[in-house]
């Protein structure tokens, strides 16, 4: 959702909300990846029902991840999907129901958002290969080194979109992905999989939602169910309190701001494209064996109860003497609703409510103050009481005033203690910093220290750039590198002075701190006089359309196809006057685009290729009638924001009829395979040959039921719906053809699909927004120290790890740390202090005390560490070769492994591919060699005579 810092804002607020996962990871034994047992007890110490996933959360930083090299091609891209799939579920383990959805044709009001985002993504692209050109030009012509650019194909996101060919592919790999692991995986045995992809309209959260509403509603449905939905938009949180189920938590990635990123033009770390200098790539390691290695965290996730930000909730909005009865849902409704106001992915915020400027505060503070006067609550299972928020409004519009002032004042502070602070900087700063070998280095540098090379010229060097520096200004200087070479940057680097007074801010017209400022916007935003009445209600009615429109789709599911905002800004809080009698009803039986009018909805016509070439054409032909909707460059106003991303996109909105009448003409061109893309589907659902429902699905494929059936509650954990038969359906004992070449067919299957359709309702029926009868209340979480702002006695929060608070962690004792210490190498260049030093008193020290009579030295624990690689952890010892020393040094009991191919072999897991998919017979390498290395014999026990520091 649109709500920038608005996770930020609720974990600070609600620290105890988020809990650290928990993950096993899996083992390789001889090179063999060893699957994970999912039907183990989960390690976060709690079982989960049903695992959704919003599955387009999970494609993006799959085929464009920022923090890693991108997938060379799109089988590597899929494959890339299925592992993260995986891990997610490997984490959560869910028993009963795992909902993949994908985003689908979306509502209109939505559309406008999608064509926002993909014009800019196209623009920032073309721009940023303009200024990447533009840059490595300039760079070769003054000398510098950059490699040889690589002429890829670069990979346009903009095909993750509905109709397009990439995602009638993912739908079949996911669907092969589903018959794989229900064949394969003990964790999935008993697994409900449905599958909504692509062709389902609708996006894919608000797909999760209307499920789990429709099954809410069925007298099977258990009302305890634990929920886990996985996706990183912050609207999940609003979309879990909505379904007022009490056990409902949210899987998310950890976000870890200023990851380190390489340059696009040498690859090197440590600087952006705009800073690169073209300078030799530095030695990584002693033989440069770190070359090609990336310093990649593995990406962690976190938790997000809901039931824990209930509990702080409950505190927070629960009001005395009120004159009707409180009721703590129904807050929970006014909360979210409240939240839309300062932003959402169909609504532009209020000007007067920034997040970070603690909006949500001010307005629950207003809510709770004013609640006494309104007589009741502002919203009722997703209806909106218009009165009530037109009092909540005007008390937010008597302080707008205010607001703009200390907004300016703020950031006038914030201005002036910046300047202070480059000043300090600046004053502070060395006047010269040595080059070359004397260089300071950053601490943690994996690379060994190197040997001095001619310190007396360098020293010389040095002495001469420092007084041309003091006379003159600084020009470059040649020093010598190691092996004797004149290196490019010069001897030493003097810092560049950063002096931002010469920035240029951007120009901000409104003023909204100056008075007259509500007509200088309506006249620059909108092009209107303030005075014009009738055009400003107009604004206002179509914002509250848009609040009401919102407010629906969050808790009954989408009241029009058709609505959307058609104004780029906000009217003012000040201005919701006299809104109670206007209209918030919408029109019924509308449909949605179909995928391939989606497109021309959305894309820029640099991604037409992604469409046949008859409406591409309608994008570049100037002849064209709807070419206006295809501008190849617009304005961004910043809207008193200061980078580009933050602005407004001025883009024309797509007129619904003009569009429909100019593909009318192009319609029967379509191809029968593009006709099929441009069609909408339905859900399927998967089970395996173990699940109860099996025998019932196969039933009908066997007796060619052509009519919809209802699902058996009592053979699918409660779960109803309608059943018809799948054209493309996976059947038992029939062969699933790989979509992905690495991957080979699966021969021998089990697994049965079907279409699947959520019950159905009336189109006025309203879903009841609240606590199911028998639901059982979580038990409290919080103590009274978490409703402190600070917590642990003033020391920084750390978030809980793992679901049980009174769990131990496990630590080394004095004994352990000690033999680490004695055992650690200490002579690759390890970081830390003295990393070439022997230890006083090591073993193998010469002031090290000596051995007794019959004694020998601990072997090396962990004598094939990698220096500086300690993202990947110590090389396992299975798969360490053995050293044959002088003396034969047995290993300790607790080092001691099999080291023998011939004593284990993995024959369960020979053949397999990639995160352990079968691998076609061609692919395979050496498939009957044995790897491994000479087996040695291993001393059954340790010898009296080792010497062990206790």
């Amino acid at each position: 959702m649109g709500v920038p810092a608005f996770f930020r804002w609720l974990s600070r607020k609600y620290p105890s909300i988020i809990v650290n996962c928990v993950e096993e990871k899996a083992k390789e034994c001889n090179g063999v990846k060893v699957p994970i047992d999912t039907s183990k007890p989960n390690p976060n110490e709690v079982e989960f029902d049903n695992l959704y996933l919003d599955m387009n959360g999970i494609i993006h930083p799959c085929t464009h991840p920022e923090d890693k090299p991108a997938p060379k091609n799109e089988d590597e891209m899929m494959v890339a999907i299925f592992e993260y799939i995986d891990r997610i579920f490997n984490i959560v383990r869910p028993r009963r129901l795992l909902y993949m959805a994908i985003d689908g044709v979306a509502p209109r009001a939505k559309m406008n958002q999608q064509r926002s985002r993909r014009f800019r993504a196209s623009k920032e692209g073309m721009e940023a290969a303009e200024e990447k050109q533009k840059i490595r030009q300039e760079i070769l012509a003054k000398g510098g080194f950059l490699p040889p650019e690589e002429v890829k194909e670069r990979f346009d996101s903009n095909c993750i979109t509905p109709g397009t060919e990439f995602m009638d592919n993912l739908a079949k790999c996911l669907r092969y992905y589903i018959a794989d692991r229900l064949n394969s995986d003990p964790g999935w045995k008993n697994l409900t999989v449905i599958l909504s992809d692509a062709s389902a309209p609708g996006e894919g959260e608000h797909k999760i939602m209307d499920y789990i509403r429709r099954q809410r509603a069925q007298p099977n449905h258990d009302p305890n169910t634990h929920h886990c939905l996985c996706g990183a938009d912050a609207d999940l949180i609003m979309l879990g309190l909505a379904t007022h189920e009490p056990n409902f938590t949210i899987i998310r990635e950890e976000f870890k701001p200023n990851k380190p990123k390489p340059c696009a033009l040498c690859n090197q770390m440590g600087h952006e494209v705009k800073d690169c200098q073209g300078l030799p790539r530095e030695k990584q390691g002693k033989h440069d064996q770190f070359a090609d290695t990336l310093p990649v965290a593995e990406q962690e996730f976190i938790f997000i109860r809901l039931c824990v930000l209930r509990e702080y909730l409950e505190r927070e909005l629960t009001m005395a003497s009120l004159p009707f009865t409180f009721d703590f849902e129904r807050s929970v409704d006014d909360w979210v609703f409240m939240c839309f106001f300062v932003g959402n992915d169909f609504l532009p915020h209020l000007p007067s409510l920034e997040i970070r400027e603690g909006a949500i505060d001010r307005l629950v503070n207003i809510y709770k103050n004013v609640v006494h006067k309104t007589g009741g609550y502002l919203t009722e299972s997703g209806f909106v009481n218009l009165q009530r928020v037109q009092m909540i409004m005007l008390a937010v519009g008597e302080v707008e005033d205010s607001i703009f002032k200390k907004r300016k004042d703020d950031d006038d502070n914030f201005k002036r203690r910046q300047k202070e602070k480059r000043k300090r900087l600046k004053r502070d700063q060395p006047s010269f910093i040595p080059g070359g070998q004397f260089s300071p280095q950053a601490l943690g540098n994996r690379s060994s220290p190197q040997a001095i090379c001619n310190p007396r010229q360098a020293a010389f060097e040095m002495r001469m750039h420092e007084r041309q520096n003091s006379t003159t200004s600084a020009s470059p200087n040649t020093s010598l590198t190691p092996d004797g070479s004149p290196s490019l940057g010069g001897g030493g680097i003097k810092r560049k002075a950063e002096d931002s007074d010469s920035e240029p801010e951007p120009e901000d017209n409104i003023r909204l701190w100056e008075t007259g400022w509500k007509q200088r916007y309506y006249k620059n935003k909108f092009d209107v006089d303030a005075s014009d009445e009738k055009f400003r209600r107009k604004v206002v009615q179509s914002y509250v359309e848009g609040l009401c429109w919102v407010l629906r789709y969050y808790y009954q599911g989408c009241a029009s196809w058709n609505w959307y905002y058609p104004f780029h800004y906000a009217p003012f809080a000040s201005d919701f006057e006299g809104i109670a009698d206007m209209p918030s009803e919408f029109e019924k039986g509308s449909k949605p685009f179909k995928p391939l009018e989606q497109l021309m909805g959305v894309f820029p016509a640099a991604s037409g290729n992604f469409l046949p070439p008859t409406w591409r054409k309608l994008m570049t032909d100037p002849e064209s009638s709807i070419i206006d909707f295809y501008p190849e460059d617009f304005a961004i106003d910043l809207n008193g924001k200061k980078y580009a991303w933050q602005g407004v996109a001025l883009l024309p909105f797509v007129d619904e009829r003009r569009l429909r009448a100019a593909l009318e003409e192009v319609y029967p061109d379509l191809t029968p395979e593009e006709s099929r893309r441009n069609s909408l589907g339905g859900d399927v659902l998967f089970v395996g040959k173990y699940h109860p429902l099996c025998d019932f699905i196969v039933e009908q494929y066997k007796t060619k039921n052509t009519e919809a059936v209802d699902i058996p509650p009592e053979l699918c954990h409660g779960i109803q719906g309608k059943l018809t038969l799948n054209d493309n359906a996976v059947l038992p004992d029939q062969v699933v053809e790989s979509p992905v070449p690495m991957l080979r067919d699966l021969a021998q299957n089990s697994a049965v699909s079907i279409s699947f359709k959520d019950p159905q309702f009336a189109e006025d029926f309203v879903f009841k927004a609240t606590v199911l009868p028998g639901a059982k209340k979580p038990a409290p979480v919080l103590k009274p120290g978490d409703w402190e702002k600070t917590n642990n006695d003033g020391r920084p929060w750390r978030p809980q790890l793992g679901f049980n608070r009174d769990r131990k962690p496990v630590h080394l004792d004095q004994s352990a740390f000690r033999t680490l210490g004695h055992t650690m190498l200490r002579d690759r260049g390890m970081p830390g202090m003295y990393p070439n030093a022997v230890p006083l008193g090591a073993y193998g020290s010469p002031y090290a005390r000596p051995l007794l009579g019959g004694q020998q030295q601990i072997p090396k624990l962990l004598s094939n560490l990698r220096p500086q690689e300690s993202w990947r952890g110590p090389t396992p010892l299975f798969q360490q070769t053995p050293q044959r020393t002088a003396g034969a040094a047995p290993l300790l009991a607790w080092n001691r492994m099999l080291q023998s191919p011939n004593q284990f072999q993995p024959a369960q897991y020979q053949g397999l591919g990639p995160m352990g998919y079968p691998q076609r017979p061609e692919d395979r390498m050496d498939r009957g060699r044995q790897v491994g290395t000479p087996s040695v014999l291993l001393p059954s026990r340790v010898p009296s005579g080792v010497a062990v520091d206790r």
